[in-house]
């Protein structure tokens, strides 16, 4: 595992544990070499992204019983793979986020001012 270090270079803060979230499902991004998704951008979930993230083949909403996954709802918060945030970005459609939540391996794919302009904890 990597150490648990923000994009801004502090302590990474928690994400969200109502929906539980994080690749390791513990309300944290932390990320690690098994993490080949880089689930490491906190987002907010607006209705919007869900639907543009649903429409993009990365249906974050229906909820999947057999997985106890209740699906993300609107307003709640989440740990989103990293190129999907990047995708997201190109298409114009990037969710706000909680920089102090986000992994700093986030900024082996995007610069930190991009995730800044998206921050709604700055």
């Amino acid at each position: 595992m990597y150490e648990p270090i923000n994009a801004l270079g502090g302590t990474l803060e928690p994400c969200s544990t109502k929906p539980m979230t994080g690749f390791y499902r513990d309300g944290s991004c932390q990320t690690s070499a098994e993490n080949r998704g880089l689930h490491a951008v906190c987002i907010y979930a607006s209705k919007e992204f869900l639907e543009y993230s649903k429409q993009a083949g990365n249906d974050l909403s229906t909820p999947i019983p057999k997985y106890n996954f209740l699906g993300v709802k609107p307003g709640e918060s989440w740990c989103l793979s990293g190129p999907r945030f990047v995708q997201a970005h190109k298409d114009g459609m990037a969710p706000k986020i909680f920089i102090h939540s986000t992994h700093i391996a986030m900024l082996d794919i995007i610069d930190l001012d991009t995730l800044k302009h998206y921050a709604l904890d700055l």
